[in-house]
């Protein structure tokens, strides 16, 4: 009976009418932009047998190559308690994948002059000009800039990235923090912690994002997600990305399994439904597959999509570029070797060093609830898996060598 429902489930969500969706894209057969469909299969099979597993609740994912979508595959269960099939129009917490949303925002500001990459950040938040650096509280050789807090090299960090005095001294993530403390307060807890490394001179993965979240704010007089949904969201006609999930479209929020697969502990995420006390730039955001997949085109095709253009061609380029040369990358640099930091998102330096599939100039950023996306100028694809688990990390190189390994022409 089980197996039953599983399959009547995967029917069920290859019927649904938002199966052509990935956001109106334009599509084409796999065979037609170099793909072939007989291994496009393999990611359906893999997936298929890891619900059944109880590996993963569901999945979407969506595969465009030469700006056509060539694969949408919705699999298993949006809500696996309830039974409710996965469909490609289910709506998702991408954590993490909000930090290129903002970068992008903060991006368009700095193209109308209204910010500049080397301003220190001070000068939007003067609280943060007090900071001091470690435990001996040691003077900043230079503040912060907004680079540094676009490519993670400002000194700040995740409350739960350690346990050493200083990082107690952080909020665990703006995930949980934007739940009990407002923008305000979220800030003045930041001024208080001394600066965990100099800024500029090593890179940790931070609050960057969601302190650079508030410069856009204060530079642009809107609160970050009205500014996220004039320069991106309706140019890009992304009509699921938000802060906060209306109660139309509650049903369309997928879920994650109760327990973790691996050790039975309790898995809870938070309702998207119930706002939190601000905006968190750095992971609070929600989309689905195909409002992401436009976002992504978006940036391979240099700033525009369909007439609407959201950043100038050289400012990709400037993001999609190394920024961080030779600062350290420390021990906990999860990027990944064979991958440096640009602007928001991490960038392949070359085809080999990585363990996994890829080329030279592609860049991405995950979601800790296994949400995932990449570009590839060279081969003109954009690929966005979706899905709500605690194993994000096992999908990204499993991904990228189901989606790689169908690339024929």
């Amino acid at each position: 009976m089980k197996r039953r429902s599983i399959v009547l489930a995967l029917i069920l969500a290859l019927l649904a009418p938002g199966l052509a969706l990935a956001a109106d894209l334009p599509t084409a057969k796999p065979e037609q932009v170099g793909l072939s469909s007989e291994r496009l299969a393999r990611i359906t099979q893999v997936l298929r047998a890891d619900v059944e597993r109880g590996r993963i609740p569901g999945a979407v994912v969506v595969v465009a190559r030469k700006g056509r979508v060539a694969y949408v595959q919705a699999v298993g269960f949006r809500d696996k308690t309830a039974g409710t099939p996965m469909t490609p129009d289910a709506i998702f917490r991408i954590a993490s994948m909000t930090k290129p949303l903002v970068t992008v925002a903060a991006l368009s500001l700095y193209e109308e002059g209204r910010l500049l990459l080397a301003d220190p950040v001070s000068k939007y938040i003067p609280a943060l000009k007090t900071q001091t650096v470690g435990v001996e509280r040691a003077p900043v050789e230079r503040e912060m800039t907004i680079q540094d807090l676009m490519r993670h090299t400002s000194g700040l960090t995740y409350g739960n990235r350690g346990t050493t005095e200083i990082y107690k001294m952080y909020p665990e993530s703006s995930n949980v923090s934007s739940l009990t403390l407002t923008m305000d307060e979220f800030i003045e807890r930041l001024s208080k912690a001394p600066l965990l490394y100099q800024p500029g001179t090593r890179w940790e993965y931070s609050l960057s994002t969601d302190v650079l979240g508030r410069v856009v704010e204060i530079v642009s007089g809107k609160p970050l997600g009205e500014f996220l949904a004039e320069r991106i969201y309706r140019p890009l006609k992304m009509t699921d990305t938000t802060f906060l999930v209306p109660a139309d479209k509650r049903a369309r929020v997928a879920q994650p399994l109760p327990t973790h697969p691996d050790t039975g502990a309790e898995y809870k995420l938070h309702d998207p439904t119930v706002p939190r006390k601000f905006d968190c730039g750095g992971g609070c955001a929600v989309s689905t597959a195909g409002d992401y997949a436009r976002f992504a085109q978006m940036l391979l095709n240099r700033g525009r999509l369909e007439g609407a253009r959201v950043l100038g061609t050289k400012t990709v380029e400037l993001m999609t570029s190394d920024h961080l040369g030779q600062i350290s990358r420390g021990t906990n640099y999860f990027a990944g070797p064979g991958y440096t930091w640009g602007l928001g998102v991490s960038v392949r330096e070359a085809n080999g060093l990585a363990p996994m599939a890829g080329t030279a100039g592609d860049y991405f950023w995950p979601g800790a609830f296994a949400t995932y996306w990449w570009a590839d100028p060279k081969e003109e694809m954009v690929v966005v898996s979706m899905m709500q688990s605690p194993l994000g990390r096992h999908y990204i190189p499993l991904l990228r060598a189901l989606v790689l390994q169908a690339i024929v022409e």
